[in-house]
């Protein structure tokens, strides 16, 4: 079944510049189908039930100004597994930034590269840019919620049907913005979030209970605006970031979005309670950098253990054009590091898990987030102009032992959640799925591995009747979550 294309077949900006972050791999589309009967090489394992689903940009009218990679409207990819079949669908995440443009068919917002004063409604918080819904999924209390990198409103999705079901304001008890990556704990039902913004306060750390209302709330001390991407939980504690990546006021006076990195700053975690108040938060120094993605964080006798993809350059190296400035800016450029806090003498110790290679978009058995984990499975990021992602990575600390799968020539895949099989044991005791799209030939599929023995390659590839674009972040529903 397939819906009417909502735009026309190509998107471009204003520039008059090729803009790679809107062709080949990583061009929207502009049909939103639901497709059945797909066609596999290999056999789908009838043990691994539930749904992957993917989100993304994919800009649906040419923008005012200069397009950015992360100005696209958001779009769920999904590929739902029941007993050894495959149903895609893909659907926009309607936003009211959304179903305004779709009301007056074009464009009315700039991107994060132009200047925001004309733009008819921003965020909660004070930022006037697009909120679309576009970065990652996370799945609460029987509904998938999609958001949005600089905080914004969380949407509540339908993890079938992907039918957008409106703002999640958690039983009315919302007041603000939830950023990109809040995390959840299975064993409790929580969900843990922060909101940022370029006025006072400019941190606020909340939880919302099992019960689905947010029941704790409080607003932390920061010297200034900040942008943090994500965070960690633990099984008693939250660790915050506070890192010398802000944006430059000066630039902001202007009309103008450019962030500074201060090399001079040290980069700050906060360690808080899970409900704790603003005075119980310890800071822990540790060397300038930047972070996008937590990989996981639990605690180790009386210190706190965190993995993350690490950041040392998060700003644009050399100079030239816009685009060739924002190019540079996007360039994925991270190492798996670790980071120990001793809640006992305040010290923060640092170290590489991997020095050697590029590798982001983490994910873990979801099952155990707070918790020690043992395997951590990354996507490996391709030395380019734009980011692609050329294969996958698994991480093992016990043996340290790293293990990889690479998609082939030309061939880019998506965060790679792992997928438990049914009645699973252990960390590995299941599957990776991926969707992976093919420059040259422009179609796509969903590639179903072992997370045991990635080297072996697929057990299965669906192939779907439209290409999949690149795009941010993915999860996978259990099929008794489903229930």
């Amino acid at each position: 079944m397939r819906e009417q294309p909502t735009a026309v077949a190509t998107v471009m900006d204003e520039s008059g510049e090729p803009n790679p972050y809107l062709l080949g791999v990583h061009a929207p589309v502009h049909e939103q189908i639901t497709a059945v009967n797909l066609k596999v090489i290999g056999e789908i394992p009838r043990d691994l039930n539930g749904v992957y689903l993917r989100n993304g940009p994919n800009a649906r009218y040419p923008m005012k100004g200069r397009y950015h990679w992360f100005d696209g409207d958001g779009m769920v990819h999904a590929m739902h597994f029941e007993n050894g079949r495959a149903r895609y669908r893909n659907r926009y995440v309607r936003t009211r930034a959304f179903e305004a443009e779709s009301a007056a068919g074009e464009s009315l917002w700039t991107g994060v590269m132009e200047s925001p004063k004309g733009n008819p409604f921003g965020n909660t918080r004070g930022l006037n840019l697009k909120d679309s819904a576009n970065t990652d999924v996370i799945f609460h209390r029987g509904k998938v919620l999609a958001t949005w990198y600089l905080c914004g409103s969380p949407y509540s999705l339908d993890p079938l049907s992907l039918e957008t079901l409106g703002v999640e304001n958690f039983l009315n008890t919302l007041t603000g913005d939830v950023m990109a990556h809040p995390k959840v704990d299975e064993r409790t039902g929580e969900l843990f979030w922060f909101d940022y913004g370029p006025r006072e306060p400019y941190l606020r750390y909340g939880v919302v209970g099992a019960g689905g209302a947010v029941e704790h709330c409080v607003e932390l001390d920061l010297p200034g605006a900040r942008l943090p991407h994500d965070m960690a939980i633990t099984e008693n504690h939250a660790i915050l970031m506070d890192l010398p990546l802000f944006q430059d006021l000066d630039a902001a006076r202007q009309g103008r979005h450019k962030l500074t990195f201060d090399r001079e700053l040290p980069s700050r975690f906060g360690v808080i309670p899970r409900r704790g108040l603003a005075h119980e938060i310890r800071w822990f120094e540790a060397r300038p950098c930047y972070i996008y993605h937590v990989v996981n964080a639990w605690e180790y006798g009386d210190e706190i253990v965190m993995d993350v993809c690490r950041v040392s350059r998060p700003v644009p190296r050399g100079t030239g054009s816009p685009l060739t400035r924002m190019l540079s800016y996007l360039k994925l450029d991270a190492r798996m590091y670790r980071y120990r806090f001793d809640l006992r003498t305040g010290r923060t110790s640092e170290e590489f898990v991997d020095e050697d290679h590029n590798t982001e978009f983490p994910s873990i058995d979801a099952r155990k987030t707070g918790n020690i984990t043992r395997y951590a499975y990354n996507v490996s990021v391709k030395d380019a102009d734009v980011n692609l992602f050329d294969g996958l990575v698994r991480y093992d600390n016990v043996t340290g032992e790293r293990q990889a799968y690479h998609f082939g020539e030309h061939r880019y895949g998506s965060e790679a959640p792992f997928a438990p099989r049914d009645g699973a044991t252990g960390e590995d005791d299941g599957y990776l799925v991926t969707f992976v799209t093919d420059e040259r030939e422009g179609t796509s599929e969903v590639q179903i591995l072992s997370a045991a023995d990635l080297a072996a390659g697929p057990i299965a590839r669906v192939l779907i009747p439209q290409r999949v674009p690149l795009g941010f972040h993915a999860t996978w529903v259990r099929s008794d979550q489903l229930r």
